[in-house]
């Protein structure tokens, strides 16, 4: 069993007991040194995982220097065998961001589609699946709804490329952060009123001013990757992880029955 591997099991526990922490690298970024230094920071700042593109060479460099749990990124199902080999421990459909400004645009159809190829070639895995911004609000909780349908594990939302903050400090962080923040609380008080218990990643424009906001509106952890990935110096990423996360730390977060 590859030194990687948690059980999904694992992972729906770890998401029910305290706010998670997924540091992403990048879907589109197959540059080893720049996820080294991503997996590093994550790995010494405390995450609980980290999210690399699906490929197993970045899986095995991202665990050896971090130590941690390694989600696997892509839109093409057929790459994560590949990956959960080499030891991966989830698999991500999206997020979508990085595709928008190549013309990509993924509707509900589409990552229905996504979710249940993959499902048939893994269906024992830890998945987790992007909700696309694109959608209306009402619409992204309708494709929630659908996601669990299929046995997703766990729904992520997006929304940072869309968001065009207008202020600075404090402010501005909150307007980046506010489409993404939006879907996770819909979302959420839609499968609380359907009494459904996946747990929800927010994700996307998010920093250690709008985590604990993203907790609030019923995500059950963050995903981080600009804010750390962009930066080129190795401590000031650590130092962003270990803000990050003692902005997570005395949160309380949903408890699933």
């Amino acid at each position: 069993m590859p030194r990687t591997h948690i059980s999904s099991t694992e992972l729906k526990r770890g998401f029910k007991e305290s706010p998670m922490l997924k540091i992403i690298s990048g879907i589109t970024n197959f540059d080893a040194a720049s996820v080294e230094r991503v997996a590093k920071a994550a790995g010494k700042g405390g995450a609980d995982f980290v999210d690399v593109a699906c490929d197993p060479a970045l899986v095995r460099l991202a665990f050896d220097v971090s130590g941690l749990p390694i989600c696997v990124s892509s839109v093409d199902p057929e790459l994560f065998p590949s990956a959960m080999d080499a030891g991966a421990a989830m698999i991500e459909i999206g997020n979508f961001d990085a595709f928008y400004s190549q013309g990509l645009i993924f509707d509900a159809f589409k990552v229905l589609s996504l979710a249940r190829d993959t499902r048939k070639l893994l269906p024992d895995v830890f998945l987790s699946v992007t909700v696309p911004h694109i959608l209306p609000l009402d619409q992204q909780a309708q494709l929630a709804l659908d996601l669990v349908e299929l046995d997703v594990d766990l729904i992520q939302t997006e929304g940072g490329t869309s968001a065009k903050p207008f202020s600075s400090g404090s402010l501005g962080l909150i307007e980046k952060a506010a489409p993404t923040l939006a879907a996770c609380h819909t979302i959420s008080k839609t499968f609380l009123s359907e009494q459904i218990n996946v747990p929800i990643l927010c994700a996307s424009g998010l920093s250690s001013v709008t985590v604990p906001m993203a907790i609030a509106s019923g995500a059950s952890g963050v995903g981080i990757g600009s804010a750390v990935n962009r930066l080129t110096d190795y401590l000031s990423m650590v130092a962003v992880v270990r803000e990050i996360k003692e902005a997570l730390g005395c949160l309380k977060i949903p408890v699933f029955e």
